[in-house]
């Protein structure tokens, strides 16, 4: 419903509740892990409970109506499935790859495995433009799609492509920029900080220039109902790109963590370019969600 500042408000109090509560549990109760992890809890309790009650509003465009909630609608249910199960297999084939990834960082020396977990942080960082457009995507493409309107949709498409390549190539010059003065804050050697500053580099390139097409590209897809083939070529991308290449570049030409973040970038590079032809082909404007 582009009503993206909501979620942004209720993401914001339940990463202040969760600050706090690390503080608390941490150094005031002194609860160790278990300080970090109940406020964790609490805080998407908070944010579930909210959103929850939000959607019950009915000045919105759309809401839950309680008496709708346990009605059987076959067609709508397989309509929902079959946008949420490839979604689902992709996300979790996505998961089992990056424990795979972690056991194989895990074989590394201490400052790679310091340098890895570091460079993760900035990487997200980075990786703000990426995961904010691909909401904008499914926003504006899913609206035009469900109006039926493709002219439009591909209109959009084009324009959201650049504004991402423009925003992408903005942040990661600046989150690259900053990197050595974030360092400061971390208390690791030069051989540490050296690495992750490569890492930085190599992942900041990737996400300027690829990751806007593996990304939210490929949720402007599937908001057209093209989810099969985004969750075919992701999963394909993820298994023989990400892990058969980190497998490859870390352990066989012993590259370390640099061959792991080289291989995230061969799978974004991978996923782009055959999202790209997917987009140009117009094979999207087949489908129909609703």
């Amino acid at each position: 419903m582009a009503k993206t500042k909501v979620t942004m408000y209720i993401s914001f109090a339940a990463n202040i509740i969760n600050v706090v509560g690390n503080i608390i549990g941490v150094y005031v109760l002194k609860a160790g892990v278990a300080g970090v992890a109940y406020p964790s809890l609490i805080s998407r309790v908070f944010s579930a409970i909210i959103i929850t009650v939000l959607c019950f509003n009915k000045k919105l465009e759309a809401y839950y109506d309680s008496k709708d909630i346990f009605r059987f609608d076959g067609k709508m249910l397989k309509r929902i499935l079959n946008i949420a199960i490839p979604n689902g297999v992709e996300n979790g084939i996505f998961q089992l790859v990056k424990v795979a990834l972690s056991s194989i960082v895990a074989m590394f020396g201490t400052y790679q495995i310091a340098a890895n977990g570091v460079a993760q942080s900035i990487w997200s960082l980075a990786a703000l433009v990426g995961s904010a457009m691909g909401p904008v995507f499914i926003t504006v493409i899913g609206q035009c799609m469900g109006a039926k309107d493709v002219d439009q949709a591909k209109f959009y498409f084009s324009k959201l492509i650049k504004w991402s390549l423009v925003f992408s190539i903005v942040w990661n010059v600046l989150v690259l920029a900053i990197t050595p003065f974030i360092l400061q804050f971390y208390n690791l050697a030069n051989e540490t900080k050296h690495l992750i500053i490569i890492l930085v580099i190599i992942h900041n390139i990737a996400n300027t220039v690829v990751f806007p097409l593996s990304g939210p590209l490929s949720q402007g897809l599937r908001a057209t109902g093209d989810v099969k083939f985004t969750m075919i070529v992701s999963i394909a991308s993820t298994v023989g790109g990400r892990l058969v290449l980190s497998i490859i570049l870390a352990l066989g030409l012993h590259l370390g963590v640099i061959g792991i973040a080289l291989a995230m970038c061969g799978d974004w590079t991978i996923r782009a370019i055959i999202f790209y032809y997917r987009y140009k082909s117009n094979a999207w404007t087949k489908f129909e969600v609703i």
